[in-house]
């Protein structure tokens, strides 16, 4: 398992984050299809041992119960300091607690590092931006956490390029830390972030961490065959309702990509990601031993770049996605 420098910050990590939203209470949260402890454990502990040191979740994941999971977890499987953790602010169950203002900031940072079993977060990352709280507001209590030694490095995820550019340069110029990562959705089905955020975070330093990098698994196999989380996964079908046609022939496209060099689809489309200018490290969820057995036996393969430009080919824009 290689290891990647996280832009131009001093942090490094595996080559591979794994996601844990599968890791979860299926019964809390609104992600029926999620793992319960018993069953995540093995999950958890079979990436550790293949040298896996990235771990990324959310305050709202399975309601909060995702963080329980890796907080019962990795400490009684290796020791705190080998583990690069990141975890996301912005949403709660209670409105009441939601955005980015300094109370919601500080408020879910001590409950987070409670269900985490730990004194500090390697990563924190606005899940969004919060077009309420005035920019200054949020940085200035982000940097805080880091004064307090309850956050590392700071981080950004899915939102407009102006947004991000206007948060950083409130940082720099009140001396404050500025985001070493962004967290947005890169796969073959989704490239708008060519456009804007990717261009803005190469000239500016700052690591790109993929999330949905195989489309929510609609790369991962031919087009239109559904799955239990397909059909319960009311957000993946907001993100690709109105693009499966053009996603199709996209998708078909890495099922002849994949029989030339013997491989799954997933191993196509990770691979596409991987080899993108300022990827870190994609952020990659599975459910079963054999699928994550599958995203290590593909870190090996490199696409050529007329294999790269095939799959890029049918690609159709679409509507941004901010939230």
């Amino acid at each position: 398992m290689q290891r990647k420098q996280v832009g131009r910050s001093g942090l490094w990590v595996s080559e591979i984050c794994i996601g844990c939203m599968t890791f979860g209470e299926p019964q809390r949260g609104g992600h029926p299809w999620t793992l319960p402890p018993d069953e995540s454990r093995p999950l958890i502990a079979q990436a550790v041992e293949a040298g896996v040191d990235f771990f990324d979740t959310a305050n709202v994941y399975s309601d909060g119960s995702s963080e329980e999971i890796l907080g019962e977890t990795l400490w009684s499987l290796v020791p705190r300091d080998r583990i690069v953790l990141a975890t996301k602010v912005f949403g709660d169950v209670d409105p009441y607690h939601q955005g980015l203002s300094r109370r919601a900031i500080m408020r879910q940072i001590d409950l987070s590092l409670g269900r985490l079993k730990t004194d500090y977060v390697d990563l924190y990352q606005i899940h969004r931006f919060d077009p309420t709280t005035p920019i200054e507001e949020t940085m200035q209590a982000l940097d805080d956490l880091i004064r307090l030694g309850k956050v590392r490095y700071i981080g950004a995820s899915t939102m407009s390029a102006w947004q991000f550019a206007k948060m950083q340069a409130a940082a720099r110029t009140n001396g404050w830390t500025p985001f070493i990562s962004m967290q947005n959705q890169i796969s073959l089905i989704y490239r708008e972030e060519d456009r804007e955020m990717i261009p803005l975070c190469l000239d500016q330093g700052v690591g790109l961490i993929p999330w949905s990098p195989i489309g929510r698994g609609r790369l991962a196999r031919p087009a239109g065959v559904a799955t239990a989380r397909t059909q319960t996964d009311a957000y993946g079908q907001m993100l690709f309702a109105r693009s499966e046609a053009a996603d199709a022939a996209v998708i078909g496209v890495v099922q002849d990509v994949a029989k030339e060099v013997g491989r799954p689809m997933a191993q196509v489309a990770l691979a596409w990601v991987r080899q993108k200018a300022g990827v870190v490290a994609p952020i990659v969820g599975y459910s079963r031993p054999e699928q994550f057995a599958d995203i290590l036996a593909g870190l090996d393969l490199v696409l050529t770049e007329d294999q790269i430009a095939r799959l890029e080919a049918p690609y159709v824009p679409r509507l941004p996605v901010s939230q």
